[in-house]
């Protein structure tokens, strides 16, 4: 059986030069780690790190239509965006769960970028495309753009030094298009997934090692470093984040997962119905975080037990926090077993660990 090839990044040699692990992630080659988990973590919390994430999926929908085809597939308000402004939210499929989560950028009026999970884009496209009965243009240009998290609270010091975007005064969750490093047309967004402040860069294939070095020459007396995957989901878990395929998926509600505040019922989207039954009638489920009390590490799969032992949930995501020093976790549990301080006991190697139901983020910022 011939084994597939896996997909590269612009950036691929570059990791493989600096010394980085590589693994298969969503068919691509990406680094794993560099210098280890724990160091790296500890980087983008004190001072700059840098994530290619150029493996994230890009949909370009243009023309007339689509406003009216992207508020019909998401659960969040595109009405409420103004050029310029980035909205988080998912989109939801005929049984009440999650196609996907992603961001919506809008460019300008008629004009929006969707950034869209790696392993998910051919079912987003087609998902998408299924829709589509307003005449939108909707491309996928993913391999046709790079793209680099920069996150840390060094991370703007660095950055400013390459460009004339004001990003002093760029709000969370906005954007803009201009020359950055000298390359023409970069989108510069100050989004990211680590809980720290930070921007993300989009650019043309072609730029993407002038990118990549030009960063790094910018901080190199901040301290910048590459940061691997294995950091990125230990910074994510840390402020409760969702991961696709861990904590979301096609069988859980975003009103399961906590996403109540991108599901907007008051417009109309698609299979809506569903979700407004669950909203009226309450979950049966819920997504909880927690942090072990006793010694162990919580992983995906593992069981979630109730005081007399009863599976009342599984564990979507789990590791050890390298900056609260013990295991953190989320998973679904029975929504009568939700409540915050709730002693909850994790299958660990058939062993009963205690854990407590905690408000996420595990860590305040």
């Amino acid at each position: 059986m011939e084994t597939l090839k896996l997909k590269k990044t612009a950036f691929s040699a570059i990791h493989h030069a600096l010394g980085g692990k590589m693994v298969e992630f969503a068919g691509y080659e990406m680094p794993v780690q560099y210098k280890g988990v724990t160091h790296e973590h500890e980087v983008v919390r004190n001072n700059v790190g840098v994530f290619d994430v150029s493996h994230m999926g890009e949909i370009s929908i243009q023309g007339k239509g689509s406003l009216e085809l992207i508020q019909k597939i998401t659960t969040n308000d595109v009405s409420k965006l103004y050029p310029g402004k980035v909205q988080y939210s998912c989109m939801p499929n005929d049984t009440g769960g999650i196609v996907d989560d992603l961001l919506v950028y809008k460019i300008n009026k008629n004009d929006y970028l969707l950034v869209v999970n790696a392993s998910n884009i051919q079912k987003d496209l087609k998902w998408i495309i299924s829709h589509n009965s307003f005449g939108a243009e909707v491309t996928n240009i993913s391999n046709s753009l790079s793209l680099l998290a920069v996150q840390g609270p060094k991370s703007m010091d660095v950055l400013q030094k390459l460009t004339d975007i004001n990003l002093t005064d760029m709000e969370y969750y906005t954007f803009a298009i201009g020359e950055f490093a000298h390359i023409p047309n970069a989108l510069v967004s100050a989004t990211g997934y680590t809980g720290e402040s930070g921007f993300e860069i989009y650019v043309e294939n072609r730029y993407a090692a002038h990118l990549w070095e030009a960063i790094f020459e910018a901080g190199k007396d901040e301290g910048i470093e590459p940061i691997g995957l294995a950091a990125r989901d230990t910074l994510r878990l840390e402020m409760g984040y969702c991961l696709y395929s861990n904590d979301i998926d096609d069988t859980t509600s975003p009103l399961e997962a906590g996403l109540g505040w991108i599901t907007k019922f008051t417009k109309n989207f698609v299979y809506s119905g569903f979700l407004s039954i669950q909203k009226e009638k309450g979950a049966s489920k819920k997504l909880v975080g927690f942090e072990i009390e006793d010694k162990g590490i919580p992983r995906q799969g593992y069981e979630i037990w109730d005081n007399n032992h009863q599976i009342i949930g599984v564990v979507t995501s789990g590791t050890l926090s390298p900056t609260l020093k013990k295991g953190i976790g989320m998973g679904y549990v029975a929504a009568d077993s939700s409540k915050i301080g709730n002693e909850i006991f994790i299958n660990i190697r058939n062993k009963a660990v205690k854990a407590i139901i905690v408000k996420t983020p595990f860590i305040k910022k």
